[in-house]
């Protein structure tokens, strides 16, 4: 699908990126994700649910505690998804901020984030834009300021170029 990075070394500048297609990008990655975490859920529970009983005593109680286990992590990605997704569904990509808050794609002048949800690094249109939840250590840095402020992070001085 193209969502994936290889590397963060290179940066080159969006011109014309739409908040709304890269909304559409991190649902769609979302999609996938919780696609992912149905599948494994589904899995683990078939595995718990075909452990045959043994002569080795506990052993069949253990494998299907483990495999309830596992299945009840994949349930509880799933469900972070799937409130992922709705928060991006909530976020109004028309709406240009003239400061950094939720929903704020914003340009520094080393890399783009998009104040949303826990995603990371997503590519679109050969961009690459880090988006994160309001609650990542950056995002607590970034919100409330705007373009020609400058943050530091990291110990890197960043300036903020453009709030959209």
């Amino acid at each position: 699908m193209g969502y994936a990075l290889s590397s963060l070394d290179s940066f080159p500048y969006l011109c014309c990126m739409k908040k709304s297609e890269l909304a559409a990008v991190c649902l769609a990655l979302l999609q996938q994700k919780m696609q992912e975490a149905e599948t494994a859920m589904k899995a683990a529970q078939e595995s718990a649910n075909s452990n045959e009983k043994s002569s080795m005593g506990d052993k069949y109680e253990t494998g299907r505690a483990m495999g309830q286990l596992d299945r009840d992590m994949h349930a509880k990605r799933l469900a972070a998804l799937q409130v992922d997704y709705r928060n991006v569904l909530k976020i109004d990509t028309q709406v240009k901020s003239n400061q950094i808050e939720l929903g704020a794609l914003v340009q520094t002048d080393t890399f783009w984030y998009w104040i949303a949800v826990a995603l990371g690094p997503v590519l679109h249109q050969q961009n690459k834009v880090m988006v994160l939840s309001q609650q990542s250590p950056i995002a607590q840095v970034l919100v409330g300021k705007r373009p020609g402020d400058s943050f530091e992070f990291n110990g890197k001085k960043n300036v903020i170029l453009e709030v959209y």
